[in-house]
């Protein structure tokens, strides 16, 4: 069957997400499913083990159904007794992040005549070791299977990021009309002799443990205008007790320079532009971190915290990369952000900082420095259009 891509296989895939980082695991996972069922022409097969969860990020799933169809995608809930048969007739499988396919699954698979290409989708890391285990295999010990190990990564030599063939053309459409609104604004006020409000237009995803209230205090004592878009159900205790209230959609309070409201959690469309319309955008884990590259704008990474502090060296790996093409006078800010939002450091302090010097003409450009960087990232092939190459020559 041809697809999107010229790329050859059978035009079936068995995606299996186990829902753990609530958002990120399942973000991840129904992007890449519905790319490629549009745009690679297949039959996909997502089994989650977690609809309620999948439901905040597609309000179009039904959270009582064992299978059901939405934008061209099958979906599965994993852990029913009556999972139908043509989800495991399939000639790729895609275990993500490691969620363990159990043994009856498995043994369907060895039953197929040829047996599927089987590939583990691992988290994103931008770790130089990334490079040497990306592609490697590893036979099961029992059965006549091999799971194929597939980084996502940041250069050619690991699988690339999830990249749908629209975004970049729409993203750019959006925000040249955000820009001509808001010129269109200005010139309507006081015969055309206004100039734009200073203001800050900010979005936080973040998890529970971020410093959250030391950035509101410092946000309450800045040089500008600064409005803050939080997501309902994001950090929620602490945004309750910042507002005084329940942390619910509409729910809002200004504080000095500061303006805080909740926002509903929408779908992964709607989110995406949430991403293009902000000066700057907090998220976290992998499925809202690579969502804020791609939308070219100023973002913080607020990374999954490990035991023993295993998460640093993913972040500083990603830091080093990202701040490498800066200026001398940006890195050393970005890299103080970066760290006191992770808990190293103080928010405050590197919020003032960067506060203060964004208005320097060197270190205003991390909006430059932004773009530049997507730019980048896009001269590569995206995660789905690989990924089908390494099947076609594993199958």
């Amino acid at each position: 069957m041809g697809m999107g891509s010229n790329i050859t296989i059978a035009p079936a895939v068995a995606l299996f997400c186990h829902v753990i980082d609530n958002y990120g695991d399942i973000g991840v996972c129904w992007r890449l499913a519905r790319q490629l069922a549009a745009e690679h022409g297949l039959q996909v097969y997502i089994l989650v083990d977690d609809l309620q969860i999948f439901r905040k990020i597609c309000p179009a799933v039904d959270t009582t159904a064992s299978v059901q169809h939405v934008d061209g995608v099958e979906i599965i809930a994993w852990g029913t007794t009556s999972v139908p048969a043509r989800a495991t007739d399939v000639s790729l499988v895609i275990e993500a992040f490691g969620c363990n396919l159990p043994n009856d699954f498995l043994e369907a698979f060895a039953r197929r005549i040829p047996v599927p290409v089987w590939i583990n989708l691992e988290y994103l890391s931008a770790e130089s070791w990334v490079e040497d285990f990306h592609a490697t295999a590893s036979p099961h010990p029992l059965l006549p299977l091999t799971k194929h190990f597939y980084f996502p990564g940041f250069n050619d030599r690991t699988g690339g990021l999830i990249r749908e063939a629209w975004l970049i053309s729409r993203r750019d459409g959006f925000q040249r009309q955000l820009k001509a609104n808001a010129t269109r604004h200005c010139n309507n006020v006081n015969g055309g002799n206004a100039s734009p409000q200073v203001r800050l237009l900010v979005s936080v995803f973040c998890y529970p443990n971020a410093p959250l209230l030391e950035l509101f205090k410092a946000m309450e004592n800045d040089i500008s205008q600064v409005f803050c878009l939080i997501p309902e159900g994001v950090a929620s205790e602490k945004v309750a007790a910042y507002l005084g209230t329940s942390a619910r959609a509409g729910a809002t309070k200004q504080v000095g320079n500061l303006t805080v409201e909740v926002i509903a959690l929408t779908n992964q469309d709607d989110y995406d532009k949430l991403l293009w319309t902000c000066d700057l955008n907090f998220v976290r884990g992998e499925d809202s971190f690579v969502r804020a590259q791609w939308a070219a704008r100023p973002a913080i990474w607020h990374i999954y915290a490990q035991p023993d502090d295993a998460h640093w060296p993913k972040l500083q790996a990603f830091l080093d990369r990202y701040v490498e093409a800066a200026s001398a006078t940006l890195q050393p800010l970005l890299q103080h952000l970066y760290h006191a939002w992770n808990g190293s450091g103080h928010i405050a302090t590197a919020w003032k900082n960067w506060r203060t010097a964004s208005f320097d003409t060197d270190a205003s450009r991390w909006e430059n420095h932004a773009t530049v960087w997507a730019s980048k990232l896009a001269d590569d092939a995206d995660l789905a259009t690989r990924l089908l190459q390494y099947a076609k020559k594993l199958g």
